[in-house]
């Protein structure tokens, strides 16, 4: 079962400019606020209509803006789940449920699968409380059963664990991660958490500015991300303006130093980046390494994070992250300078599509 979407859409100060094709399982739209994910959800869900552009589900057009074909959202078979989950105040947990499903339905047909959503969610018993009296992940699963109550074609979930305290957000996500287990149809899930998108997600699209990139596996977006906007997005804490210097050598211009890496360097490179637990600390100077100084040292529960300065280039002043074991730092003797190699696979060759 597959979901096409190719859309555009118009707000003046904003536009959107999506693209993308899933054949199943959790596909992640992965961006900073304001970058458009959010919005996509709701054209793919009909809430907003879309100025150009065609959305496809199952090889049944739900969007054509050139066939003039608009099906209205309780036609397109897509079931939605809002930040704030979007529960009627006034009903139970009971009529909930029973608001998404088919009134066409038998009244016995009704009754069985609300027996079978309150077992499989865990809300026996709590039938005729209302949403204030629920708590944060009961809501959910009232939200989510109402929405497989309609038996939908795909799922959209709209950063599900915002509304959520964290120290409920472990229980949910396994809760939650059943039910995609189970769910036969595509899923998209909207998140500006990397963390969220390892844990659920099979492939990750990420969205900068309303603009959608290539879709990539997550392992990808992790291992080499190809663009500046990815590699922020995936956690890396250590960017440089960087040009080609070589063959197999670039010029970090924020950090002022030459590296070796390996693999061929794009022509259109305009970043590197070394993620903070890649960096090894080095007594004295050799090749790919950095000479930095120490500027801040914070005790994490498990690990050393450590602030530095570089040498710095055209900009000057830049800073570095490292973090390593608490016994690796310990080890070195709380220096006052050291420093930072690289080893050549661990340098992100990065593009700025903008």
């Amino acid at each position: 079962m597959s979901l096409l979407v190719d859309l555009e859409k118009d707000f003046g100060s904003f536009s959107l400019k999506v693209s993308f094709e899933t054949e199943g399982g959790t596909l992640g739209l992965l961006g900073a606020s304001g970058c458009g994910k959010s919005m996509t959800l709701k054209c793919i869900a009909g809430i907003v209509t879309p100025d150009r552009g065609r959305i496809v589900l199952d090889g049944r057009t739900l969007f054509d803006h050139e066939k003039h074909i608009d099906l209205p959202p309780q036609q397109r078979g897509v079931g939605y789940l809002f930040q704030n989950y979007a529960l009627f105040p006034t009903m139970t947990v009971e009529q909930n449920i029973l608001s998404g499903m088919d009134r066409k339905l038998s009244k016995s047909v009704r009754r069985q699968r609300l027996e079978e959503l309150l077992a499989r969610f865990f809300l026996t018993g709590l039938e005729r409380r209302r949403p204030a009296q629920l708590s944060g992940g009961q809501q959910q699963r009232v939200a989510l059963a109402r929405i497989l109550a309609s038996q939908p074609k795909a799922l959209l979930l709209d950063e599900p664990f915002s509304a959520l305290d964290s120290y409920l957000k472990w229980q949910v996500e396994l809760e939650l991660m059943e039910v995609l287990d189970q769910f036969e149809g595509p899923t998209l899930f909207v998140t500006h958490n990397r963390d969220e998108v390892y844990h659920f997600c099979s492939h990750v699209c990420v969205l900068e500015g309303g603009r959608s990139q290539p879709m990539e596996p997550v392992e990808t977006l992790f291992r080499a991300p190809a663009t500046l906007s990815s590699c922020l997005l995936s956690g890396c804490k250590n960017v440089s303006r960087a040009r080609r210097a070589g063959d197999t050598s670039v010029e970090a211009l924020d950090w002022g130093v030459t590296l070796e890496c390996t693999g061929p360097i794009p022509a259109d490179l305009s970043h590197i980046g070394v993620r903070a637990h890649l960096f090894r600390p080095a007594p004295q100077a050799e090749e790919n390494a950095i000479p930095c100084r120490v500027l801040r040292v914070i005790d994490n529960v498990f690990t050393m994070v450590v602030m530095l300065a570089t040498p710095g280039g055209a900009t000057g002043f830049s800073r570095l992250r490292l973090e390593l074991e608490k016994e690796a730092w310990a080890a070195l003797g709380n220096p006052d300078t050291l420093f930072l190699h690289a080893q050549p696979q661990d340098i992100l060759l990065l593009r700025d599509p903008h």
